[in-house]
């Protein structure tokens, strides 16, 4: 009989397994936003890299063509000498990725996603390349202003 009720002692009750769960659920309702936010911020992190590397490419086809810049972006990518693809522009929460390139100077910044570029060669601006969003990062800061 007291091998019975030494067994009986042992393991969890139903109140200390509830709190258990009780405090998962509290973590998790914590840490899932979190990590959305981080997924998000990554995204962003890309562009940046994305946007740095076709600006890269602009200024050696720049400094190879002495002074001129390409007429469309797709010429950075002939031959892959500068790029092998244009890179994804990534907006989250406003836009899904996109290559696409929509030419500044003619249709002004829009908010379409993908990437902006001014081509008009009597521009000062002209070979800059935008991201075509005009909302907000998670710092708050727009876009198109990197």
């Amino acid at each position: 009989m007291t091998k019975l009720k030494e067994l009986s002692k042992k393991g969890f009750t139903l109140i200390e397994l509830m709190i258990v769960v009780a405090i998962i659920g509290i973590l998790a309702a914590i840490a899932i936003p979190k990590f959305a936010e981080l997924i998000r911020k990554s995204s962003e992190g890309a562009s940046k890299g994305n946007l740095g590397a076709i600006r890269s490419a602009m200024a050696i086809y720049y400094g190879d063509m002495e002074g001129i810049y390409p007429a469309n972006m797709t010429a950075l990518t002939l031959n892959g000498k500068y790029l092998t693809t244009i890179p994804t522009s990534r907006a989250p929460n406003y836009h899904s990725d996109g290559s696409g390139v929509t030419l500044f100077g003619v249709a002004g910044l829009t908010d379409v996603g993908g990437w902006s570029y001014n081509n008009i060669s009597t521009d000062a601006n002209s070979g800059n390349v935008l991201v075509s969003c005009t909302h907000t990062d998670t710092k708050g800061t727009i876009w198109s202003g990197y």
